[in-house]
């Protein structure tokens, strides 16, 4: 969940079925799971030039819309794995969006095995330098295995031009990372950035730890990000304690005005997980609801410059949101869908962002129905529940 130190388908449902991925670094690709909406894969891969192993489990949709198909890169808070954050895939498998889930050796679910007087030593390895570096490479060399034709039938149907990444807690920090965060080590930054991502969405971002100069440490993304909190988004682990005034702090310290904040009312730092009960029985499927329609009408936005559903998704749940409702905040109407996402938004919550490219303006089918939202300011004494 947290890092200390930082560098710190139409046809293809059918060829899925008959002809599973395979190749050099694709050992034991399985069907895990048949949906509706879905097919889940899992490959047990091994990136050789890193003597690394890197699980995941791909999540197609069964019914695509017209054209190659988006594809979100997904990393998973501490000790978490491939398994986790089925909510979100579901809801873009329906959605006609793949998923692709990347398991973290080192800082996944194996943390929680072994003496538990060890565990906080254990978690304490998982934020190494090293191993920070080493997530991000995971979701480097996982899209390389997907953009392969090696790698099977999935290759050919990926959208190149609509390829976002995704992270929640630990898995938020090396998304950030992925998409042109850097810090300075032994005298020079250090670099990850994928230009391949064209998004970001963050849930629960932890602090950099150490770095004291957040603006600097984000200044190179450029790529549109969606930041998403709550209010009882607190991390308790010993020696990572961190608020939820720490997410909007990263919101605030990227330069690129194409962001966006969401802050639900209560919930917790877990709440975004599957986990059910997290920050309150009936708040919880609300937030990942709502969580899932936001990453959808987000992507419209940043795909094709669509921000209708932005507002629909808005006046749908102003109700869990700690911001004052949007009777009382500024909407875009559907005639100005191709302006940019902050106009007439308080820049205190997001700030006014540039106009889309000809190119990032192409028209693609929208995500989700609707029109758009405006954020401001967050009103953090509102908390309908506690973790």
């Amino acid at each position: 969940m947290v890092m200390r130190s930082w560098l710190a388908a139409m046809a293809l449902a059918c060829a899925v079925a008959m002809a599973l991925p395979e190749g050099a670094n694709a050992q034991n690709a399985q069907v895990q799971q048949e949906h509706a909406a879905f097919r889940a894969v899992d490959f047990d891969w091994i990136d050789t030039s890193r003597g690394r192993e890197v699980p995941a489990r791909l999540y197609w949709p069964t019914e695509a819309s017209p054209g190659k198909v988006p594809l979100i890169i997904f990393s998973h808070g501490m000790g978490g794995s491939r398994n986790g954050y089925t909510y979100l895939a579901a809801r873009w498998a329906a959605h006609g969006i793949a998923s692709l889930h990347v398991q973290h050796i080192g800082s996944d679910a194996s943390l929680w095995r072994g003496n538990p007087f060890e565990l906080v030593g254990r978690l304490q390895a998982a934020t190494r330098d090293d191993e920070a570096a080493a997530r991000v490479g995971d979701l480097r060399f996982a899209l390389d295995q997907m953009l392969l034709f090696a790698t099977g039938p999935y290759a050919r149907f990926i959208d190149m031009r609509r390829i976002a990444v995704a992270g929640h807690s630990y898995g938020a920090n090396t998304a950030l990372l992925t998409v042109g965060a850097r810090v300075i080590r032994d005298g020079r930054w250090l670099d990850f950035r994928d230009r391949r991502f064209k998004a970001a969405i963050v849930i629960s971002a932890p602090p950099f730890y150490g770095e004291s100069d957040l603006s600097s440490v984000l200044a190179n993304i450029a790529v549109p990000t969606l930041h998403v909190t709550a209010t009882q988004d607190v991390i308790k682990i010993p020696g990572f304690y961190s608020s939820a005034r720490d997410r909007v702090a990263i919101f605030d310290a990227i330069a690129n005005r194409r962001k966006l904040l969401v802050v639900f009312r209560g919930g917790s730092h877990s709440i975004f997980t599957d986990r059910a009960l997290t920050g309150g029985p009936g708040l919880n499927p609300k937030v990942k609801e709502a969580t899932g329609e936001l990453t959808l009408a987000f992507l419209d936005y940043a795909f094709a410059g669509d921000s209708r559903s932005l507002a629909q998704w808005s006046f749908d749940w102003q109700d869990i949101l700690a911001q004052p409702s949007i009777r009382n905040a500024m909407l875009i109407s559907g005639a100005s869908a191709r302006a940019d996402l902050q106009d007439n938004v308080p820049a205190t919550a997001a700030e006014k962002g540039r106009a889309m490219t000809g190119e990032q303006q192409k028209s693609y089918p929208p995500l989700r129905d609707g029109g758009r939202r405006a954020a401001a300011e967050i009103d953090w004494s509102a908390s309908a529940s506690r973790r």
